[in-house]
């Protein structure tokens, strides 16, 4: 089967793919290229890991909380560390923002490129064998190369990201990523250790019926996002909430819907971080053709002042992510 806009059959390797696409990047002379072949590697990693972690004890909590005052699963750590450790060998990155990191990982090399990293989003799910996943996105530098890595390197609104995407480790393997020409999906096929090319030119619905939110802090929501909920409900949508992002998202991706984590008396500026989870999966939905929203803005127009910062979001199909900021019209 050929896509006759990107010129590849399905089941064309990860590696060739992005040979035959690296030249819409000709500031990048390959290392936007490398790059992604480092998170791709991690993420084989980190799958046989997730996979046998009930065979080897990786499940359950270490005992302490990270930067966000949340408790630290085992594989969060391990997940953190290959990903640091491939970034660092690969040599394109200068500088690792980590949800797992309270402050910047700054490799003092030549590299071009900023990565932010949620290593193992949903990680609270593995003790029960829930889909997880990882969400990263690629920044380019502004400073020049060779010179330290300043707070303008790091804290870029989502619009100037160059890649960005998610592995998911659910009954398969999947790796999803864009470098603004369109979104395409690779399924990890671990008998013979590489990605295939099996969802080309991904396009989310335009509407749909499913909606994400976690209705148990209904009462912590605000009037709009209620109100909204009940438009959902009296339209005959229906709820599926995982409680792993990149589970909820790529369903709703594939199928149509929207997933809301907003504001709320307990999480003010919401919950989910900028920088390494929401401004990623703004960047792979706009290139589906979806919509990324805090309610009453572009989620990519946001410039972060801190590296942890949160943000309230609404994404998913287009036509249900604008009917929910009606609401705050």
């Amino acid at each position: 089967m050929e896509d006759s806009r990107i010129g590849l059959p399905i089941g064309t390797a990860l590696d060739r793919f992005i040979k035959r696409f690296q030249d819409d990047f000709p500031y990048a002379t390959g290392e936007l290229s490398q790059l992604l072949r480092d998170i791709a590697l991690a993420g084989k990693v980190v799958n046989r890991e997730v996979n046998k972690a009930g065979l080897i004890n990786l499940s359950g909590s270490i005992g302490s909380d990270n930067i966000q005052g949340e408790d630290q699963q085992k594989l969060d750590v391990l997940a953190n560390i290959r990903f640091i450790r491939a970034l660092t060998k690969g040599g394109e990155a200068c500088a690792i923002v980590s949800e797992e990191d309270e402050k910047i990982t700054d490799l003092h090399n030549n590299g071009k490129y900023i990565i932010a990293i949620d290593p193992l989003d949903g990680s609270s799910n593995i003790d029960v064998n829930v889909s997880i996943g990882t969400i990263f996105s690629i920044f380019r530098r502004l400073s020049p190369v060779g010179s330290p890595v300043t707070e303008d390197d790091v804290l870029q609104p989502g619009s100037s990201q160059v890649a960005a995407g998610y592995l998911l480790y659910g009954s398969s393997t999947i790796l999803v990523y864009t470098t603004g020409n369109g979104v395409n999906g690779f399924t990890y096929d671990a008998t013979l250790g590489e990605y295939f090319l099996s969802h080309q030119d991904m396009k989310i619905p335009d509407n749909g019926k499913i909606y994400s939110i976690n209705e148990a802090s209904t009462d912590d929501f605000t009037k709009p996002v209620n109100q909204y909920l009940d438009h959902c409900k009296k339209s005959n949508y229906t709820a599926r909430y995982i409680g792993s992002l990149v589970a909820d998202f790529h369903r709703n991706l594939l199928k149509g819907g929207i997933y809301i984590y907003p504001s709320s008396k307990r999480y003010p500026e919401g919950k989910l971080r900028l920088m390494y989870e929401c401004n990623a999966l703004a960047f792979v939905v706009e290139q589906a053709g979806g919509k990324a929203s805090t309610g009453s803005s572009r989620v990519m127009d946001i410039v972060p002042k801190d590296v942890h910062q949160r943000c309230p979001l609404y994404i998913g199909s287009k036509s249900l992510v604008e009917r929910a900021e009606s609401f705050y019209d």
